[in-house]
């Protein structure tokens, strides 16, 4: 029997499965499935959700004040031929109101043009597709919580009474690696995705790892955060997001710190 995917139980919480009736009647009928995709469910719903800080009243007068430099100044108004007393003087009273009606009349048909011809561009063009963004704060605090635990892992002996809770926050980063790399995916970044490719790797390592984390699988996860640069692509990760100006035009490689 085939069992269901990671991508496909995450789909199918988020309603974006292909087909969800599909994967209703496997989860009706496969026992292995069905606890996996519940306990998946219970990890995405612990993910945390980040609240916009709170602005004071003196928000907006802080706005102003940063952007006020960078407004141009413009000059004083110059002063209009029909202010100055030119030739509109000498028209007269008939005259000046035939000219007016004849230009209201022709600026009425060019923005009746203008008009119309803006409603069929915007019928023959397409609407943009958006990307959903990914939260910056949010994904620089999965990126920190990584990086502890990898750091912890790199330096890891074998120890019963500290196995446990790596493995727990491994499976609670797991959930919330699996959410960043769905957004990840709808964005042009390839140094992001493979580094939450990496990071899901070791991650699904540290968690579905026979006989928990003792001694020789510590070791075999050690190995494959060396190779693979786990922590090395983390810490790239999170000095791009503290300084984006800095961003390197390549991803680096491999390598240990």
């Amino acid at each position: 029997m085939m069992h269901l995917t990671d991508e496909d139980m995450i789909g199918h919480i988020y309603g974006e499965g292909e087909d969800t009736a599909a994967v209703d009647r496997h989860l009706a009928g496969c026992p292995q499935c069905a606890e996996s995709f519940a306990e998946l469910k219970r990890d995405l719903a612990e993910v945390n959700r980040m609240d916009a800080p709170a602005r004071d009243a003196s928000y907006g007068e802080q706005v102003w004040a940063a952007i006020a430099p960078l407004l141009p100044v413009y000059a004083a108004e110059k002063k209009r031929w029909w202010q100055s007393g030119g030739w509109l003087r000498g028209l007269s009273y008939a005259a000046a109101v035939a000219l007016l009606v004849a230009c209201a009349f022709y600026a009425g048909q060019l923005a009746e043009q203008h008009r119309h011809n803006g409603i069929t561009a915007a019928k023959q063009t397409p609407a943009p597709q958006t990307k959903q963004p990914i939260v910056v704060v949010v994904l620089d605090d999965h990126l920190d919580r990584s990086e502890r635990f990898l750091v912890e892992l790199k330096h890891a002996d074998f120890d019963p009474t500290m196995t446990s809770p790596m493995r727990d926050e491994a499976k609670s980063l797991l959930a919330a690696n699996r959410v960043c790399r769905k957004n990840a995916a709808q964005s042009d970044d390839p140094e992001l995705t493979t580094a939450l490719d990496h990071l899901d790797s070791l991650l699904a390592e540290a968690v579905n790892e026979p006989g928990g984390l003792n001694a020789q699988n510590i070791a075999k996860l050690q190995d494959q955060m060396n190779s693979e640069g786990v922590l090395f692509e983390v810490r790239v990760l999170r000095s791009r997001i503290a300084h984006p100006a800095e961003t390197p035009s390549h991803p680096a490689k491999g390598g240990t710190i």
